[in-house]
This record gives structure tokens, C-alpha cells and sequence, in this order.
């Protein structure tokens, strides 16, 4: 049996719940103190890691008797982001001392930044990471730790996507908890992208419950699109790059042209994810956005909720962009009259949808936008 000290988002009593799979309540939990150390939260991440700091005390919470099952789904959780546990000696409220292990990054691993407050990361990351965890456990003893944890960042995006649908309002005519039956939820492939299937049963018109029927879905996220508009010249700028997908369908013609995409990080409103990708992707500086629409572009295969904006910019001059080296993007991009774009459009040149849907909502604004911004 093993005594670990918690400093940090473990202490979250229903993370810690989730990953080790059980009811808390049994735990043989108490408050402790770690002497010459300090948590703080690590730079740019919404998680904090421990370090000697002379002078500091970690607060955290001594956990006994946790079992090898235990250590095995915690190591899984905590070993693919660097921490590995180490002996120390914990403080207890009565005055004592007792024997403890505690997870340590890997040192130069992160970059400490401002004393981590539990309660703040709650209200801001708690249950984004609680619902990232319940993916992450779904993968332990099918996928190494480190496997997982390449595959992160999406999970966290996937999470967000989720507690964002939980925030949009229903329709005032299907209540979920009567209307739609799980029986199985399986996580079959974990990438960038993930695979989930579930075997469900839906209410029919008729008021009875469809057959248990098994549907799967390719699960991404949120992303945003943003066409850049010059009205003054009356442009648009298009990107174009290799995309896999047409390809593995066999397309002729994989290299699509392209608003300006990518996916929304968590933190990030769609319009801050549409400002950035602008200058990314094509050199571009957004000065103004109009929402086109928001929505599913293929409900009945992908997990995905995309926001679709114009963006006002200066297009006499545009240099730079490209796309980032590090995420293997190659792109260029193009400004073509918005004339142009529309005899494209009729001509059904592009094979974008997201393209087609802003291009349509501008010819029914343009007029509008030209007034208001030449």
C-alpha cells in the first residue's frame, strides 16, 4: 500500500474520484503540509507543479493506503506529463510527520509562474478537466501514459466542445433524460481527431423508443473559419493546402482552397481563435468580424461545431502567414476579386462547404458591409 501527498489538482476530490475509479469516502484522506516547497502555476498551462523554494509551504492533502490498482491508474493519469513520484516527509495538522510520495516534474520540464490557488483553478478548469480526465481513464491499459498525453491538447479541445453543448439551450421539446437511452459508450480510437461509438436508443415521433442501434462519430471539437473581406477593394483572400481527408476518400484534387480555419484552444473565444489563425495562416489582420453562422457541417458523421465569420481586413498588402512549421501546415494564399469567388462558387469550383456557406452570407451582405467600412 502506498501514502501519497496531493498538492494539486488532485486535491480536486472529484477528479481524484474519477481517476481512481471509486467513491472518495472510503479514502484515508487528511490535510498536510510539504515544508521548502512551493506550488505554483505553470506557465501557460491551466495545471500547477511543485518545486523546493526556500522559505514556502506546499499545502495539499496525505492520502494512506491507496492500493497497487490505485498507483497504477494514478501513475497512468500523472506519468505521461513528466511527474514521477519521490519520498518526502509531510507535516500533519497534530504536529507530526509521516512518510509520503509525491509526483515531481521532470526538472527544466516547466516554467513556474504566480502561486497556484486550488479554489480559482476550480471555478476556471475544473470541470473542463474532469471531463478531459473521463477520456484520458478510458484509454488506461489500452494506451501508454505517453500516448495519452501526445494526444492531450485535442482531448482538452474535445472537452470544452462538450461543456459548450451542455451550456447551449435544448429545444423545449426533448428532455435527454427520457428521450435518449446509452447502453454502451466506447472510445475506440484516440488520435488528433477521436472515434467514439455508442449503442443507443432515441424517442421517435411516435412517442415509442427507436431499436438499440449503434452509431459512431469522428469527435473534433470547436473550430472557427473566417473569410477575409476587403470591402474597399471588394476582395477576398483564399488559403489553400493539402488536406487528408479528400485524399483517403479518394479525391482527385486534394489541395482545397480555403477560408482561413482552425480549431478554438480552451480559453479562447471563437473570434480570439479567428484573429489568430488570420495572422497565422495568411498574414492577416482582422479588423472587424461579422458572424455568419454557427453550427454542425455534417451532424450525422462529425464531432464538430464550427463558428464561420467574414473578416474586414486591408488586403493591398498581404505578406507572411503560411501556417505554423511545427504543426506541419503548409499553406498559400490568394486575394481574388469577390466576383471572382461567386463565378467559383456557381461554378462549384470549391469544395468547402464552410467556404460556400460565408460566401453565400456575403453576397446577401455585401452591399451593407461596403457601406459601412469603405
Amino acid at each position: 500500500m502506498s501514502d501519497l501527498f496531493f498538492f494539486g489538482t488532485l486535491r480536486h476530490l472529484p477528479l481524484l474520484e474519477l481517476v481512481l475509479g471509486r467513491s472518495g469516502d472510503a479514502l484515508k484522506a487528511q490535510p498536510a503540509e510539504l515544508p521548502g516547497h512551493g506550488v505554483y502555476q505553470v506557465a501557460d498551462q491551466p495545471f500547477p507543479a511543485i518545486e523546493e523554494r526556500q522559505g514556502a509551504t506546499a499545502d495539499g492533502v496525505l492520502v494512506r493506503d491507496l492500493s497497487p490498482a490505485d498507483l497504477d491508474a494514478l501513475n497512468f493519469y500523472e506519468g505521461g506529463f513528466g511527474y514521477t513520484l519521490k519520498p518526502v516527509a509531510v507535516h500533519l495538522a497534530d504536529g507530526s510527520t509521516a512518510a509520503a510520495e509525491v509526483y515531481f516534474p521532470e526538472p527544466g520540464l516547466w516554467q513556474a509562474a504566480e502561486p497556484w490557488d486550488l479554489a480559482a483553478w476550480v471555478a476556471d478548469w475544473g470541470a473542463l478537466s474532469l471531463r478531459a480526465a473521463e477520456e484520458v481513464m478510458a484509454y488506461h491499459g489500452r494506451m501508454s501514459a505517453e500516448e495519452v498525453a501526445r494526444s492531450f491538447p485535442s482531448i482538452r479541445r474535445r472537452a470544452a466542445a462538450w461543456l459548450a453543448g451542455q451550456a447551449r439551450p435544448g429545444d423545449g421539446v426533448h428532455d435527454l433524460s427520457r428521450d435518449v437511452i446509452v447502453h454502451t459508450h466506447k472510445r475506440a480510437h484516440l488520435n488528433f481527431f477521436a472515434m467514439e461509438e455508442m449503442d443507443l436508443q432515441f424517442r421517435r415521433f411516435d412517442g415509442s423508443m427507436s431499436p438499440v442501434l449503434n452509431r459512431s462519430a469522428s469527435m473534433a471539437g470547436h473550430a472557427t473559419v473566417v473569410l477575409p473581406y476587403d470591402p474597399v477593394r471588394d476582395q477576398v483572400l483564399l488559403v489553400e493546402q493539402f488536406r487528408a481527408p479528400p485524399f483517403m476518400m479518394g479525391d482527385a484534387h486534394p489541395w482545397m482552397w480555403e477560408p482561413v480555419a482552425g480549431v478554438i484552444d480552451p480559453g479562447e473565444s471563437a473570434e480570439e481563435t479567428a484573429r489568430r489563425e488570420a495572422v497565422e495562416e495568411a498574414g492577416v489582420t482582422i479588423q472587424h468580424l461579422e458572424a455568419v453562422a454557427q453550427g454542425y457541417p455534417s451532424s450525422g458523421a462529425l464531432g464538430e461545431y464550427i463558428h464561420i465569420f467574414i473578416g474586414i481586413a486591408d488586403l493591398s498588402d498581404v505578406s507572411g502567414g503560411g501556417g505554423v512549421a511545427g504543426e506541419g501546415e503548409d499553406i498559400r494564399s490568394k486575394t481574388l476579386s469577390y466576383e471572382e469567388m461567386m463565378a467559383g462558387i456557381d461554378a462549384q469550383t470549391y469544395q468547402d462547404m464552410p467556404l460556400i456557406t460565408a460566401a453565400l452570407w456575403l453576397s446577401r451582405h455585401r452591399d451593407r458591409l461596403r457601406a459601412e467600412h469603405s
